[in-house]
C-alpha cells in the first residue's frame, strides 16, 4: 500500500491553478496583432498608411498595348508547377498572391490578397487575414478555403518550385473564412516568408470538377489585374480587368497601366532582335553582350526613338557561373590541386576577348552584397571561426582571399607557374608533357555541362590545363543526361550557375550543408561536408538579427573560399534592355529597383503607354 504525503494534494491543486492561468495567458498572448506587412530581418520601410511605393508614378495613365517577345511556346495557362510543360509568358499577371515583395527593400512583403499578417512570439505560427474585398473574376470572394485547397494541391506532389514548402509546414489551421494560421515545424525564416509571395492561390470552387495540375489552354478563373483575352500558338494577349478588386490598394497604385499586354513567340533570338529594330516590339531585353555592342547602331537609336539602358540587380548576388569540383574524385581531395586549377582559369583574358571587359570576377559567394567577406576576419567573425580552427584552412585567419589578375603584357605564365608548383607539392609532376602522380597515372578530367554557351569559356580553359600536362575534355549534355550525371555524380567538374537571392538565408543549407553532400541534384554539387560550414549555416539561417546573419555569412564565405570547392567566374551580369519611345517609365524606376529579381516583369508593370498621356 502506497502512502502519499499530506502535502501532495495541495501541491497538485496549486499546479492545476497555475496551469490554467498559464493557458489563459498563452491564449491572450497569441491573439494576433495584425500588421500590413512583415520582415524578419529589418524594419519595414512603408508604414501602415502608405499610399504607394516610392518607385511608381501614382498618376500614370491607363491605356495602350505593350508588345513583348517570348521564346516559350503557348502551351499552358494552368499556372501550375511540376506539370513538365512551362506556363505561357505573362500568365503570372492573372493570379494574385497572398503578399507582394517590395523592390526597394531586401526582405519585406506587404499584403495583397492578405490585408493582415502576424507572427507568434515563438516564431512558429503565422497568422494571415484575407482582404474582405478580395474577389475572383466571377465575383466569388477569396476565402481561406481557397488557400487551404491550393496548399493541398501543392502538397499532393513533390515537384515544382514549392516542393520544399511541405518540409517546414506543420499544419494549416482555418479559423474562419478570412483568417488562417500556418504552423511551422520549427520557426519561420526569411525564406519561408518569401515563398508566400509566389505561393499559387487557386479557386477551390472552380476546380471542384477540374484537375488543377492539368496542362490546359483553357483560360482559368483567376483574381489578378489581367485576364486572358486572345491566344493561339504564336501569341497571347492579356487585357486589364476594369473592375479588378485590388486596383486601389497601395501596393498596386501606379502599376498595371497598359490595357493590353501582348507576347509574340519568337523561337529565334536573331529574328526577335530584327522585329524589335523594325518596331514590332516595344521593349527587348538583350542578354548577349556581342549584340548589345554591335547590333543596335541604327538611326532610331541615334535619333533617340530607341533608348538603351542597364540595371544592376542587387537581389541577385554571388557568382553567376562556377566550375564545381566533385570532391568524391581522388585527385580533387587535395585542396592544393583545387587551388592550382582555380589559378589556371584566366578570367581577365576571357573577359577582354569575349565579353568586352564587361564582367567582374566573383571573389565571394555573396559578391555584390554586404555579406561578402573582405580583408581579414573582424572580432565578431573570429569568435565564430576560432572554435573550428583545426577544421578549416589556416589562411582563413591570416590572408584575405584574392585571386591573381593577368594583363595583356605579362599574360598568364607566372600564374600557371604558381599552379604548377602547387601541383608538384601535391605529388603531381610533369613527365614528357603529361602530369603524373607517384603511381605514374596521368591526370585526366572531364568538364560536363548542359549549357552550350560554355564552350567559349571552357575550351580556352582546357588549353591552360593542357599546358599543365592535364588531359581535360568538355562534355556537353542534354537536359536528361545532365540530371543523371548530377544525380549519380558522374562528373569531374561541372559548369553551372551558382548565384543567390539577396539575402541568401534559406538557400545556404541546400547549397553547402553536409546533409546535402550526397544529393547530386541539389545545390551542394561539390559534396561539401564540414562541421564549421554546418554551424555557420545554422546560425545564419536561424537568426532574425540581420547583424548576426551578416557576420555568420562573412565567416562562412571565408571558409568556403579558402576551401576552393568551386572556381568562381563572373558576378551576375547587369540587365541590358532597349525600348521604343512608345512607352514611358517613372524617372527613377531603374535606380530604386535594386532588390528586384532577374527579368523586366516587375519593372514594366510600372511603365505606361506614351499615347495615353
Amino acid at each position: 500500500m502506497l502512502i502519499y504525503p499530506t502535502w501532495r494534494p495541495v501541491i497538485y491543486s496549486i499546479s492545476l491553478v497555475v496551469c490554467a492561468l498559464l493557458l489563459a495567458s498563452n491564449c491572450l498572448a497569441e491573439q494576433p496583432a495584425y500588421q500590413h506587412g512583415i520582415s524578419l530581418l529589418h524594419e519595414l520601410k512603408y508604414p501602415a498608411d502608405f499610399a504607394h511605393f516610392e518607385y511608381v508614378n501614382p498618376d500614370a495613365p491607363k491605356g495602350g498595348t505593350l508588345r513583348q517577345s517570348t521564346t516559350s511556346p503557348i502551351r499552358n495557362f494552368s499556372g501550375a508547377w511540376g506539370t513538365g510543360v512551362s506556363n505561357a509568358s505573362g500568365v503570372e499577371r492573372i493570379f494574385d498572391r497572398l503578399f507582394l515583395r517590395s523592390t526597394d527593400e531586401p526582405s519585406a512583403m506587404y499584403g495583397l490578397l492578405a490585408d493582415g499578417v502576424a507572427l507568434s512570439q515563438d516564431g512558429k505560427s503565422l497568422y494571415i487575414r484575407l482582404h474582405k474585398m478580395a474577389r475572383w473574376h466571377d465575383g466569388e470572394p477569396v476565402t481561406t478555403r481557397d488557400i487551404r485547397f491550393s496548399y493541398d494541391v501543392l502538397a499532393a506532389t513533390s515537384l515544382g518550385a514549392f516542393a520544399d514548402m511541405k518540409s517546414w509546414v506543420e499544419s494549416f489551421e482555418i479559423v474562419n473564412d478570412q483568417e488562417l494560421v500556418i504552423h511551422h515545424r520549427k520557426a519561420f525564416t526569411h525564406n519561408n516568408l518569401m515563398s508566400l509571395t509566389t505561393f499559387p492561390v487557386r479557386p477551390a470552387h472552380y476546380y471542384a470538377d477540374r484537375d488543377p495540375g492539368k496542362v490546359t489552354l483553357e483560360p482559368p478563373l483567376s483574381s489578378g489585374p489581367y485576364r486572358i483575352a486572345e491566344t493561339d500558338r504564336n501569341f497571347v494577349i492579356y487585357e486589364r480587368v476594369e473592375d479588378y478588386w485590388g486596383r486601389d490598394l497601395p501596393v498596386n497604385r501606379g502599376r498595371h497601366n497598359f490595357d493590353r499586354l501582348r507576347f509574340d513567340v519568337y523561337r529565334d533570338s536573331t529574328v526577335a532582335r530584327a522585329a524589335f529594330r523594325k518596331g514590332l516590339l516595344d521593349v527587348y531585353p538583350e542578354s548577349d553582350i556581342r549584340y548589345w555592342n554591335e547590333s543596335y547602331n541604327i538611326p532610331a537609336l541615334e535619333e533617340g526613338r530607341i533608348q538603351k539602358d542597364t540595371r544592376t540587380l542587387k537581389r541577385v548576388i554571388g557568382s553567376d557561373r562556377v566550375l564545381t569540383f566533385n570532391l568524391e574524385r581522388e585527385m580533387f581531395k587535395d585542396v592544393r590541386v583545387r587551388e592550382a586549377l582555380t589559378l589556371a582559369f584566366d578570367f581577365e583574358w576571357q573577359n577582354r576577348v569575349f565579353r568586352y571587359d564587361s564582367q567582374e570576377r566573383a571573389l565571394s559567394y555573396f559578391a555584390g552584397s554586404k555579406l561578402a567577406a573582405t580583408g581579414l576576419p573582424d572580432e565578431d567573425e573570429l569568435a565564430l571561426l576560432t572554435p573550428y580552427r583545426d577544421q578549416i584552412p589556416a589562411r582563413v585567419f591570416t590572408e584575405p582571399f584574392l585571386l591573381p589578375e593577368t594583363n595583356e603584357a605579362d599574360g598568364h605564365r607566372a600564374v600557371l607557374a604558381r599552379a604548377q608548383a602547387l601541383l608538384r607539392e601535391a605529388g603531381w609532376t610533369v613527365v614528357d608533357g603529361r602530369l603524373l602522380n607517384e603511381d605514374g597515372e596521368h591526370f585526366r578530367m572531364e568538364i560536363a555541362t548542359s549549357e552550350s554557351s560554355a564552350k567559349r569559356l571552357v575550351l580556352p580553359y582546357i588549353k591552360s590545363l593542357t599546358v599543365l600536362g592535364i588531359d581535360a575534355r568538355l562534355r556537353l549534355l542534354d537536359v536528361v543526361m545532365a540530371m543523371r550525371f548530377k544525380r549519380e555524380r558522374r562528373f569531374d567538374m561541372y559548369y553551372r550557375g551558382h548565384d543567390f537571392s539577396n539575402p541568401p538565408m534559406g538557400g545556404l543549407e541546400g547549397s553547402f550543408g553536409s546533409a546535402h553532400a550526397k544529393f547530386g541534384m541539389g545545390g551542394n554539387l561539390a559534396g561539401i561536408s564540414n562541421p564549421a560550414v554546418d554551424a555557420l549555416i545554422e546560425l545564419a539561417e536561424g537568426t532574425t538579427n540581420m547583424d548576426i546573419a551578416t557576420t555568420a555569412c562573412r565567416a562562412l564565405d571565408r571558409v568556403l573560399l579558402w576551401g576552393f570547392y568551386n572556381i568562381p567566374l563572373n558576378t551576375p551580369d547587369e540587365e541590358r534592355f532597349l525600348y521604343w519611345d512608345t512607352v514611358r517609365r517613372p524617372n527613377d524606376a531603374i535606380a530604386v529597383y535594386e532588390y528586384l529579381t532577374v527579368g523586366l516583369v516587375r519593372v514594366i508593370d510600372t511603365w505606361w503607354d506614351a499615347g495615353s498621356e
